[in-house]
């Protein structure tokens, strides 16, 4: 049996006439930026969310820098990013001209380890950024103790978590604003890139549209030094069919989680650790094991895709050798990069194919 990483032709399958209305109801209007498309799925997903606003921009890393840019936060600040994250969390903070410093993450969870947050805050510090990784939430509301003592933003990187709930809330409703990506294989994806802010904040909330569009609110007048992250109509509307679908979806990927979660025996694999208070809806599915690289080729060799989420840690990464990390520094994140392998998790996988794929598990 072959069974892909990621395989989206059941999802859309299902919705194939209504993403070509929404491509001819598009086509028609003639709009194609900044439309009534836009608008609606702001006015939509801020409602999923429990927000009051949404701005929608380019993708999930101008979601996060704008944000930022929202906050004043630029050069001689810095800001707190998980060890254990996508590149794009650092890159955010890079690109305003801010410093990007490292908190470990915990080996159980994933994301931030709470319990050393605190160490890691001087006087420069301005923000905390939560990554809600392989759609966990992270311990938000510890965070937001910690940024309330210290008087800093509590910005949510919910680029993998669309639909995730911690505490009876939703992520991107934890914080001061989040920054989602809609990139297509998210589980809320775009035919492309595309990504959204949300808050409660008001004045962010006008700052940040502004900021999207060049710097400006009213044509050729411009308030700030903008940039150009626009969510085009095509892809607002696009969204807009599968938001429809999304808890749907999710929890198809839950059900999947649970059966491996279930099933798989094989002592020599670390499966996910449960938290009844949060509610992942898995992203990625990602265990750790000792002999990872050997444990990918034997899935590989059986017909299995598998992808690590990530091989390096930011701090090691070529990019970021200004910052003159050496191995050892992030002993966790490093530990994490060498075990960790992503399963096959997707909406409409069947019972045969999870079967498939807990069986060879636990013949490794």
């Amino acid at each position: 049996m072959r069974i892909p990483f990621l395989n989206f032709e059941p999802m859309h399958t299902t919705i194939r006439n209504e993403i070509v209305n929404a491509f001819k109801k598009v086509y028609d209007n003639n709009c194609f930026v900044l439309g009534l498309s836009v608008k609606a799925f702001e006015v939509e997903f801020s409602k999923y969310c429990g927000t009051k606003h949404c701005i929608s921009c380019g993708n999930g890393l101008d979601a996060l820098s704008i944000i930022l840019r929202g906050y004043d936060i630029g050069e001689d600040d810095e800001v707190i990013v998980p060890s254990n994250t996508y590149i794009a969390t650092a890159l955010a903070v890079s690109y305003v001209g801010a410093k990007v410093v490292f908190v470990e993450s915990n080996i159980k969870t994933f994301n931030l380890d709470v319990n050393k947050i605190e160490a890691a805050i001087t006087k420069k510090t301005k923000a905390i950024i939560a990554v809600h990784l392989y759609g966990r939430p992270a311990e938000t509301d510890k965070i937001k103790v910690i940024c309330e003592k210290y008087k800093l933003k509590l910005i949510e990187d919910a680029a993998q978590a669309h639909g995730a709930v911690y505490n009876g809330k939703k992520v991107g409703n934890l914080g001061d604003a989040a920054g989602f990506s809609f990139y297509p294989s998210k589980n809320l994806g775009a035919l492309g890139d595309g990504g959204a802010i949300v808050t409660n904040d008001s004045a962010l909330a006008d700052k940040v549209r502004a900021i999207r569009n060049y710097g400006s609110t009213v044509k050729y007048y411009n308030e700030y030094k903008g940039v150009n992250s626009r969510l085009d109509e095509m892809q607002a509307e696009f969204l807009r069919v599968k938001l429809k679908y999304l808890d749907k979806w999710n929890a198809d990927r839950q059900k999947s989680a649970k059966l491996y979660i279930e099933r798989i025996n094989n002592t020599k694999l670390i499966l996910p650790c449960i938290n009844s208070a949060d509610e992942s809806i898995w992203h990625v599915f990602t265990v750790r094991a000792e002999y990872r690289d050997d444990l990918k080729n034997y899935l590989k060799n059986n017909g299995i895709e598998t992808l690590i989420h990530y091989p390096v840690p930011i701090h090691l990464q070529k990019a970021y050798e200004d910052l003159e990390y050496k191995i050892g520094d992030f002993p966790v994140a490093e530990n994490i990069s060498k075990t960790v392998l992503s399963l096959p998790i997707w909406y409409g996988m069947n019972n045969k194919e999870i079967n498939y794929i807990i069986d060879i598990l636990n013949k490794w």
